[in-house]
């Protein structure tokens, strides 16, 4: 399974369409393009692996493995992008502005479900992470 996540850049944040098979699964928030760096920064383009991941602060939620420069980076709840992430991605059920978004919460757990069920018969399941058009703010990709 390779779930896709097309994204936009602007200077306060990253909002991105997430979708399997051509279908709508959610929409993200994210940081901005801060070259990759650590905290601050969403993380680089490129195709990652997904894993289930238990915190005691987010519960079930989604790890994305092997970032270059990068460790720990999560797919959990948050609807404010500055205020709520260290360089995560967020789901969100709709964009409420750069950065932003509303229900969050509702948005993983349609993820996790889809990403789970995947898991649970032993299929690899990926992210592509990708501009949503050619003229991306993010100049170095994997």
């Amino acid at each position: 399974m390779v779930l896709v996540l097309n994204r936009m850049y602007f200077p306060e944040g990253t909002q991105g369409i997430l979708e399997w098979n051509g279908n709508l699964v959610c929409y993200t928030i994210e940081l901005p393009w801060l070259d990759n760096q650590r905290r601050i920064s969403c993380v680089p383009e490129g195709e990652y692996i997904l894993q289930k991941r238990f915190s005691p602060k987010f519960q079930w939620h989604l790890h994305l493995q092997d970032i270059p420069g990068r460790d720990l980076i999560l797919i959990h709840p948050a609807n404010d992008a500055k205020k709520e992430l260290l360089g995560c991605i967020a789901p969100v059920t709709q964009h409420t502005c750069i950065g932003k978004g509303s229900c969050s919460r509702k948005a993983l757990t349609k993820l996790k479900t889809l990403v789970y069920a995947a898991i649970e018969r032993h299929e690899e399941v990926k992210i592509r992470i990708q501009s949503k058009s050619s003229d991306s703010h993010q100049e170095d990709k994997v």
